[in-house]
């Protein structure tokens, strides 16, 4: 398995648009092929579903990957946290997705009912994942330097 190497920390989050194609007669299609800001080529798809309205998701923070998150159905309210600064993004259509850059806290709190897909730019690795708030503070000042 090869090493992983933690990006800088430069990017922030930000929200996407996808430009919705269709009528109300219809239907609608909202596609990446249409959002030409995603900063990185998609390794790994995954989505979230049935999630209790209590349950917090996220609560982690990833050393290389990138992701786009998106709620298809419902609400994702996704806290950030970059170590240079915090900001709340809204997700309530599958016309909106959130850029989360490397080295980003994440907390999610879903409406129930929602299903989140998230857009990766690596396949799975356990040793990228963050999981300890206070670790991660001290990566972000460490790097910082």
């Amino acid at each position: 398995m090869a090493a992983l190497t933690i990006l800088p920390l430069s990017a922030t989050p930000y929200l996407l648009q996808f430009a919705p194609v269709g009528s109300d007669a219809i239907g609608y299609i909202a596609s990446t092929q249409y959002a030409r800001d995603i900063p990185f080529g998609i390794r790994r798809v995954f989505w979230t579903y049935g999630t209790p309205q209590q349950v917090l998701r996220g609560q982690h923070a990833n050393k290389a990957t990138e992701e786009v998150l998106v709620a298809l159905t419902g609400r994702i309210t996704v806290e950030t946290d970059t170590g240079r600064g915090t900001e709340t993004f809204v997700l309530d259509s599958p016309t909106k997705g959130v850029y989360i850059p490397a080295m980003c806290w994440t907390t999610l709190h879903l409406a129930e009912g929602t299903v989140g897909l998230c857009l990766a730019s690596t396949d799975f690795d356990e040793a990228d994942y963050i999981r300890d708030y206070e670790v991660f503070k001290r990566m972000v000042t460490h790097l910082a330097m």
